[in-house]
């Protein structure tokens, strides 16, 4: 009799992240398989930072290899998800997929 194969368990992305941190091949964790999502409309602002959190930035988007902007965005959606977490909110999937499109 055949055996059948269980399918696998997602791996979480900080598991993946402790595997690439440690040198190993993680390209089997990406299939391209997924859809391209289009992002709503952009809609800029401006904002002033002292010169001393511009250069944390810098220092952060340096370590992590990503640009400054990409920094910012990505501290806001974690300071977003502790605000709704601390108040017992789930934010409605809409408004979150709206935000991961524009990353």
């Amino acid at each position: 009799m055949k055996s059948i194969r269980k399918p696998r368990k997602p791996i979480p992305a900080e598991a993946i992240a402790r595997l690439a941190a440690q040198g190993r091949d993680v390209s089997r964790f990406f299939t391209n398989a997924g859809r391209m999502m289009m992002p709503g409309p952009i809609r800029r602002v401006n904002v002033d930072l002292a010169s001393g959190m511009l250069e944390e930035l810098d220092r952060a988007a340096k370590e992590l290899n990503i640009s400054r902007q990409a920094v910012i965005k990505t501290l806001i959606r974690q300071a977003l998800d502790q605000q709704y977490r601390s108040r017992g909110i789930q934010p409605s999937a809409k408004r979150r997929a709206k935000s991961l499109r524009r990353g």
